[in-house]
């Protein structure tokens, strides 16, 4: 038991030493990402007219263009989910 508890120290040790370069690239990525985006709603805060057929609103840039990249994002996988059961029939057809 007093091995597997000096090892266990040993190797914890050995860990707090070590250099760990993914581990602080990733947090300084994740920082970078999250400074991006403050700083994209702080610059897009503006509210803007959106005019529909029958109405007109106003709603804030931010929205309007996460709005716009769900909806696009939502078309691109639906359009590829079309396609792949196209190329399948084609498949099982030809």
């Amino acid at each position: 038991m007093r091995n597997f508890l000096r090892r266990q120290r040993d190797a914890a040790s050995r860990l707090e030493e070590q250099w760990q370069p993914k581990v602080y690239g990733r947090l300084l990525a994740l920082a970078i990402v999250i400074a991006y985006v403050i700083a994209f709603v702080i610059e897009n805060s503006k509210h803007v007219s959106v005019h529909f057929v029958f109405r007109t609103t106003r709603v804030s840039i931010v929205w309007l263009i996460l709005l716009s990249l769900a909806l696009g994002a939502i078309g691109g996988i639906l359009l590829a989910q079309l396609d792949r059961r196209r190329r399948a029939r084609r498949r099982t057809d030809g």
